[in-house]
């Protein structure tokens, strides 16, 4: 199989958003769109995917198998290659279509698309190579790599490209056939990446279909499927993995976090908090690894908070199209009616307001920074993943309750420890 050249790439319509099913475009007799979440103006119209859509896309995932899983591992690499440039090519689209549906800065849109190229190029470096365990006059074990079959994607709203691509990569690489299935709220983009790839990979092998809340669960029951990867909420993970032990499928979860970050006394405060806010804060918090929780040391608490307070003034809020914007929208209303009431639980606690963000409207989704003053640790705020630009900020003194505050949660992902030396800190 040759990888067709990115320069030999047809050209993307960007006006219009189809299911992609065994290399065709196709769509529903029911449709529905998203909103810019800046303005809350429709976007494009898209399929609302029905059972029999996924049985289709199901139907054709095995013939692309069959082909796909016997091109060789060096093909597949040139053809992935091949799309990533062509990815690449397209950048100035995908950052105006991704900061119309997610809100995200033009900025931010355009590193994601940076780091979807270089995910892609970075994986398929790894070695997908033969491993003896034993070879002996009695047995020969060899650990191998053999493609699984049918893989779905179920990707989530907050970074619609490069957790997309990430599930992507991970199955064709390594011989396997996807369907992509985008959030409600973001389906713009995942659309056009499965477009995309009609070009470079035989009908079946990357497909993606739009729809409401009812697909998913038709998703991860289909006995079509042999594996399931997700991204979202804790909660709808369970269901997810409940799901997919009725069919026994293999399933990969990377749910909520409420990660914290870890101050240390002898911390250089100039050099490290501009970085701290900006894992803090971007993309207006709504990252599953960013930071969640701050915990300072008390002899440098004060400083602190009023520079992280100052830096969080500093940054500009408004529409993503705007180049010196760093707050955009929260993405959807439904995330934005739950920050407003962690918001809320603020007041009802009487917690201390380092900063009080104001809530923006009607034009659009907007919530400016909140910073807590050290508030309880079985207030809501800190017990919480706000997925908004919230933040607890909390005094430490002593190293083993400081951890111990730490790792009380019931999530994990992320965490970080600042300071000049990592022995002593």
């Amino acid at each position: 199989m040759k990888a067709i050249p990115p320069q030999g790439t047809a050209p993307l319509d960007f006006t219009t958003f189809h299911n992609v099913i065994s290399n065709e475009l196709t769509s529903t007799p029911q449709t529905r769109h998203g909103l810019n979440p800046a303005n809350k103006q429709p976007n494009a119209e898209v399929p609302v995917s029905t059972q029999e859509d996924l049985d289709h896309a199901v139907a054709a995932a095995p013939t692309g198998f069959k082909k796909w899983s016997k091109v060789p591992l060096e093909a597949r690499r040139a053809a992935l290659l091949a799309y990533a440039d062509a990815l690449d090519a397209h950048k100035d689209q995908f950052t105006q279509l991704l900061t119309q549906e997610q809100g995200k800065p033009l900025s931010q849109a355009s590193t994601e698309i940076d780091f979807s190229v270089v995910w892609i190029k970075g994986a398929v470096e790894v070695k997908l190579t033969d491993t003896v365990i034993e070879d002996s006059k009695e047995q020969t074990i060899i650990q191998r790599y053999t493609p699984l079959g049918v893989a779905a994607g179920i990707v989530p709203w907050n970074y619609p490209i490069i957790l997309a691509i990430q599930k992507v990569i991970s199955a064709v690489y390594a011989g396997n056939c996807i369907i992509i299935k985008p959030s409600p709220y973001t389906p713009y983009y995942d659309l056009k990446l499965a477009e995309l790839a009609t070009q470079f990979f035989p009908p079946g092998v990357i497909q993606a279909l739009s729809g409401d809340d009812d697909l998913g669960p038709m998703i991860t029951a289909h006995p079509g499927i042999d594996k399931i990867s997700f991204t979202r909420s804790t909660v709808t993970g369970r269901k997810v993995m409940a799901s997919c032990a009725q069919t026994l499928k293999r399933v990969t979860l990377e749910l909520g976090g409420n990660d914290p970050a870890i101050v240390c006394e002898d911390v250089d405060i100039d050099a490290v908090l501009p970085k701290i806010g900006i894992f803090t804060f971007l993309t207006s918090g709504q990252i599953c690894v960013s930071i969640k929780r701050i915990y300072v040391h008390e002899r440098i608490y004060d400083e602190f908070c009023d520079k992280l307070v100052a830096f969080a003034k500093s940054l500009k809020i408004g529409a993503g199209t705007d180049p010196d914007t760093f707050f955009g929208p929260i993405q959807n209303a439904m995330q934005y009616e739950k920050a407003k009431d962690l918001i809320g639980s603020i007041a009802s606690e009487n917690l201390t307001i380092a900063l009080d963000g104001k809530i923006e409207g009607p034009e659009g989704y907007f919530i400016h920074p909140v910073i807590v003053d050290n508030p309880p640790e079985t207030s809501r705020v800190v017990v919480e993943e706000p997925f908004a630009p919230i933040i607890p900020l909390m005094k430490w003194s002593e190293e083993d309750d400081m951890i111990a505050r730490a790792n009380d949660t019931g999530m994990g992902l992320g965490a970080s420890v600042w300071g000049k030396d990592a022995e002593n800190c």
